[in-house]
């Protein structure tokens, strides 16, 4: 994986044409790159991303950017009032508890 201004590329090498392969991954908007070394593929990340902003400076829309950080859930009443509870018993605020969870998990 690589990052530019919060845009995350994933690597693939195609054998095809003997280079490596980038695919922004965290916007729905396709931005890719091609690079023969780890150094050529930042650089075109980077040229891609840019290439992408401006592109849509010139349209004048706005850029998908990568995620916000903020989602929103469904659950049942039950097991809000559980998280709620489990929260307030350590002294965490609810989203400050749910983060901690989520990272307890992904990082495992």
């Amino acid at each position: 994986m690589m990052e530019y201004k919060g845009y995350m590329g994933a690597i693939d090498f195609d054998p095809e044409i003997y280079l490596f392969h980038g695919t922004v991954i965290n916007t729905s908007d396709v931005i890719t790159f091609y690079g023969a070394s780890v150094t050529e593929l930042r650089e075109e990340m980077e040229k891609s991303v840019e290439g992408y902003l401006e592109f849509c400076r010139e349209q004048g829309i706005t850029p998908e950017k990568p995620f916000s950080g903020k989602f929103t859930i469904q659950m049942s009443p039950e097991m809000h009032c559980k998280l709620a509870l489990n929260a307030e018993r350590l002294h965490l605020d609810f989203d400050a508890y749910l983060q901690k969870i989520l990272e307890d998990v992904t990082s495992a």
